[in-house]
């Protein structure tokens, strides 16, 4: 249908709410979040009140003279996004329109408080600033490459490490789920990956129902549950006597995870939880895109494409630019650091395994973990799956 400047229109239910610079619009069916600035409310509110899109055009360009005002072109933004209900009195055809099932809701909002307040989110931040002094005082804490590898056989090793650290991601997302539900909103928890790790994550999407400050907290709540474990573990290494080698390891195996996985924080191009904290605290929501992009442009002279940015938004892209290379650089330390001594200290204990007979221990322990490899690929391809297969759903609806 083609769009005059005649036309009458009619948008779906949606919520207005003012952010740090500009307005987030909520289509309360879908619960689909969008970032509009101030002349689009105007357009949205004068299309309420029953203005054909002429009339809308003709009053923008009297309040903003200074702005390039084209209404068809708004209105076509907006039947892409499935904003619009009705043309000219006419509905349109339906698309997918029912939101994702989100859960949790048996979680009560009253327990999230308990974890999450004004108190205890001071708390978590004096437990992490605790445990960097720890290191800095004892830095013989620190992990090394070696803890992987508790025993001498590699693939109870990996068994080991598989359920511990499975057990602290499940934490570090109880964190996320709390703070979530502590705003009585409701969530669910998903499988991802980044670069070659399986991760779990969980969903964020109505948070953008609250305030720019509190959204804060439900971004760093994962890790204020990594505080209080790492800081428990780094004390019961401090001051308790511990009865066996195999304890000691463990407890050094569960800092070597959460350290790793707070220093992976800071890769903040694999759109970690600092990168959303980036993003809320500069009210830049498209800094990924606009950041790819402009370092595109940056290194290419040719097919050099501009930015779509909010007014002041230039300067926070180059600086999220600048953070997206130290992250490069940071994923690079931590495999020349940590993953590659691992994996060439597994490669030279349980690949001579495969050469030996049947009746060794040896060569069962090189099978055994040569299996969980495999396991862990098909398991990193099914994330990539299940991740692609949604946002075509997504598409499509």
């Amino acid at each position: 249908m083609k769009i005059t400047l005649e036309t009458t229109l009619h948008l779906h239910d949606i919520q207005i709410r003012k952010d740090n610079k500009n307005y987030i619009v909520e289509d309360t069916k879908t619960q689909e979040f969008y970032e509009m600035p101030m002349v689009c409310i105007d357009a949205i509110e004068l299309i309420n009140e029953g203005c054909s899109v002429g009339e809308i055009e003709q009053k923008l360009i009297e309040k903003y003279p200074n702005e390039d005002i084209d209404v068809i072109d708004f209105v076509d933004q907006l039947l892409d996004i499935d904003l619009i209900k009705a043309i000219n009195g006419e509905e349109l055809k339906q698309k997918g329109r029912n939101p994702s099932k989100l859960g949790f809701e048996w979680i009560s909002p009253t327990i999230g408080k308990v974890f999450f307040n004004k108190y205890t989110n001071y708390l978590y931040g004096a437990l992490f600033v605790i445990s960097i002094s720890i290191f800095i005082i004892n830095p013989s804490l620190f992990p090394y490459y070696r803890d992987l590898f508790i025993f001498d056989i590699m693939s109870l090793n990996i068994l080991i490490y598989g359920i511990l650290s499975l057990v602290l991601v499940l934490v570090h997302e109880l964190g996320h789920i709390l703070a979530i539900r502590s705003f009585n909103l409701p969530t669910k928890l998903e499988i991802g990956h980044r670069l070659f790790l399986v991760v779990f994550e969980t969903d964020m999407t109505l948070a953008w129902k609250l305030p720019q400050k509190k959204r804060n907290i439900l971004y760093l709540a994962g890790i204020c549950f990594d505080s209080v474990i790492l800081f428990i573990a780094l004390l019961t290494k401090l001051i308790i006597p511990l009865p066996s080698e195999i304890i000691s390891g463990i407890i050094g195996l569960i800092i070597f995870d959460i350290v790793v996985r707070t220093i992976y924080q800071c890769c903040i191009y694999m759109k970690t939880d600092f990168y959303f904290l980036f993003q809320n605290l500069t009210g830049c929501y498209n800094l990924m895109e606009n950041g790819n992009q402009f370092l595109k442009n940056l290194f290419s002279k040719n097919n050099v494409k501009s930015i779509d940015l909010f007014k002041g938004e230039h300067s926070v892209v180059r600086f999220f630019s600048i953070f997206y290379v130290i992250g490069v650089g940071i994923t690079l330390c931590l495999f020349s650091i940590f993953y590659i001594p691992q994996l060439i200290y597994m490669g030279v204990k349980v690949l001579p395994g495969l050469t030996r007979t049947m009746d060794s221990p040896l060569f069962w322990d090189a099978i055994i973990y040569s299996f969980q490899m495999f396991l862990l690929i098909g398991l990193f391809v099914f994330s990539i799956g299940k991740t692609r297969r949604r946002k075509m759903s997504k598409f499509e609806n």
